[in-house]
């Protein structure tokens, strides 16, 4: 079993340029996205944009995926492969981004809204997000893995929302994922304590429908079992005393969506 690794203040830095790359690429993405546009195109932007700045792709070839980004459309949680299909009016798509920058990691996600969406995905997109929000006010010093699980599965559930078990937010930094798992439910005070210098991402994947999932033979992506949508935001996030510092931001992601309104 491998064992936690805890970051120095300047690992920590590295970091968070890394995961600041990883926002600003997913800023990129979001400046084309539209309806039309063809799910690669927005992962030729990802890949470019990373190296042009000094970076490489994290996803392109780990453990044998194709590209550079995880598009992951409607129903699909996680780990869609990027390819022909025209994005359409309506649609939900989360894209999950990684980047290696002097040789540490950053790793976040945002799912988009194409055009109009209907009212219950909106609220999907607005609920999963707040979940991330709740999950970082808890990755504090001193409280527990579960007390960030507590805070994402309570809101989620709270709202009727299904909270995806099989896959889980991790360790980060080194290597892409990194102990611990950090799952999006859990019991309050309970898993592993946090202390300072563990970086870790926090990604709530929440369902409209059921929580169940099914894995599809391609070996990557997932989907619900019950053809919902589903929604995927993430962060990569140091834990620290008082309040947890994000690396990662949406910022960048935020005013150019603004500017395209």
């Amino acid at each position: 079993m491998s064992k936690v690794y805890y970051k120095t203040p300047d690992e920590i830095e590295l970091i968070r340029k890394s995961s600041l790359l990883v926002s600003k690429t997913l800023a990129e993405v979001a400046k084309i996205i539209g309806p039309g546009v063809k799910t690669i195109e927005l992962d030729k932007v990802a890949e470019s944009f990373i190296r042009d700045h000094g970076g490489i792709p994290a996803f392109l070839n780990y453990n044998g995926f194709p590209n550079s980004l995880c598009i992951s459309l409607n129903d699909q949680v996680v780990h869609g492969f990027p390819g022909d299909y025209e994005l359409r009016e309506g649609d939900i798509v989360s894209v999950d981004c990684g980047a290696i920058l002097n040789n540490y990691f950053g790793d976040s996600a945002y799912t988009f809204s194409i055009g109009k969406i209907d009212q219950k995905s909106k609220e999907l997109l607005r609920i999963t997000k707040e979940c991330l929000e709740l999950g970082i006010q808890k990755a504090v010093a001193g409280l527990r893995v579960g007390d960030i699980g507590f805070a994402v599965q309570d809101h989620a559930e709270k709202n009727g929302l299904g909270v995806v078990r099989e896959l889980v937010g991790h360790g980060v930094g080194v290597k892409l994922h990194e102990k611990p798992e950090v799952p999006n439910y859990g019991k309050r005070g309970s898993g592993m304590k946090l202390e300072e210098g563990l970086v870790i991402a926090i990604e709530p994947m929440i369902n409209a429908g059921r929580a169940s999932v099914k894995f599809w033979k391609d070996g990557w992506t997932v989907s619900t079992t019950d053809k919902s949508m589903s929604a995927h935001f993430e962060h990569t996030v140091a834990i620290k005393k008082e309040k947890a510092d994000v690396l990662s931001t949406f910022d960048f992601i935020e005013e150019v969506l603004k500017q395209k309104q």
